[in-house]
């Protein structure tokens, strides 16, 4: 069933390639490349089977987001952040997952998941307010998860702070059109969405605290490991795949453009040690990249199959080599980028699309590698990091 999926990306790589600049001038996902999305299942590859999913390992998932990114960054990016969260909202009451693909499967569920509103408790759930950012891909999607920081009955951020992933359907929450205005992954439609006064129920809730340490998809009842794998883990997965994608497209560009390029010295590129040096390092650092990320979500899902639990410093590590494959890819990428001479930067020119994307792309805070690499560094030193937002990224 996977290769299904991955069968049919290859199948329709050129329409996706070719909806590439589209996607960039309207400021999100065209129709068509959406539906191709759709059509393919690469949004059902996370899902429960129970909803129509397909659970895949998530090597699986990765491969087929890396695909679709070098084929065109913004709906690679889509692809890995949307693709997500029908793996978190397994975990989710019964409730709330019918009210969702209970009538189609195929509803697309959007985020951010960072705690930019405040859901102060009232009977039977919560009043919430908020404006968050960067919630990619959301005009095509009808329900979302939010980000929250638990009120008090004053509505100001209860102490000691805690926080909750709020589930709301589209009625309500409003998308901020023309809050989209970025260098790079402009066809993914990032915008900022706006809650007033909503009420969330209860069911529709899930505290953060129980998907970070793991107890959520053990009460939920679920047995495959892929949904037993940290979130610190499965999260990135989607988004650093992505990065890694665009790097091996703007690879792929580079190739095709530099294989007749005459440089203005009247050398040619196959005659450049160089350029040809460089060529050969930034590929093998993009295929390490790639490998580190797909070895690490494996390895973790195999630990997760054999039952056995995680220790913050296994997620940290984790978390330090996700980091650094996005980090390598990106490094590798501007090398050769930098070597393409300048009308590689011309707007007809793909690989200037693939350099923005990219950097647009490490710049998510799941890429920022200094609290990873500090906390992890600590427990590398068998030293406890301290409690705080040191660890939130953990």
């Amino acid at each position: 069933m996977t290769n299904r999926v991955l069968d049919t990306i290859m199948e329709r790589a050129e329409e996706i390639r070719e909806l590439g600049p589209v996607n960039e001038r309207l400021g999100k996902l065209d129709d068509k490349a959406a539906k191709v999305l759709r059509d393919a299942g690469v949004i059902r590859m996370l899902q429960p089977a129970a909803h129509g999913g397909l659970e895949v390992h998530p090597r699986e998932f990765a491969e087929t987001v890396m695909k679709i990114a070098s084929l065109d960054g913004s709906t690679g990016w889509v692809a890995g952040i949307v693709g997500l969260h029908p793996w978190e909202m397994a975990m989710a009451d019964p409730k709330v997952q019918q009210e969702i693909w209970g009538d189609d499967p195929d509803t697309w569920i959007a985020s951010p998941y960072a705690p930019m509103g405040v859901a102060r408790p009232v009977e039977g759930g919560y009043i919430f307010n908020g404006r968050w950012q960067f919630s990619s891909g959301t005009d095509h999607c009808d329900w979302i998860f939010l980000g929250a920081m638990l009120g008090d009955k004053d509505g100001k951020v209860a102490q000691p702070p805690s926080s909750l992933h709020m589930i709301l359907p589209r009625s309500d929450y409003e998308i901020v059109e023309d809050s989209w205005e970025v260098a790079g992954l402009k066809g993914t439609g990032s915008k900022d969405v706006i809650v007033r006064d909503a009420f969330v129920p209860e069911y529709r809730t899930i505290p953060f605290n129980k998907i970070i340490d793991g107890s959520a998809p053990r009460e939920a009842g679920l047995t495959n490991p892929l949904f037993l794998m940290p979130f610190s883990c499965a999260f990135p997965l989607g988004i650093t795949s992505a990065v890694i994608g665009i790097a091996e497209g703007a690879l792929a560009h580079h190739l095709a453009y530099q294989r007749s390029r005459v440089q203005i010295t009247g050398t040619k590129i196959k005659d450049d040690p160089y350029v040809l040096y460089a060529i050969s390092e930034a590929a093998e650092e993009i295929k390490a990249s790639r490998t580190a990320l797909i070895e690490n979500a494996s390895r973790m899902y195999d630990k997760a199959a054999a039952g056995e639990e995680f220790t913050f410093a296994e997620r940290a590590a984790g978390r330090r080599t996700q980091v650094r494959a996005a980090w390598r890819a990106v490094h590798a990428m501007n090398e050769i980028v930098v070597r393409s001479g300048g009308n590689a930067m011309r707007s007809d020119n793909p690989i200037q699309r693939f350099w923005r994307d990219a950097h647009v792309g490490l710049a998510h805070a799941i890429h920022v590698p200094g609290a990873v690499y500090h906390v992890s560094a600590l427990t590398d030193l068998d030293i406890e990091p301290p409690q705080g937002p040191m660890r939130s990224m953990i």
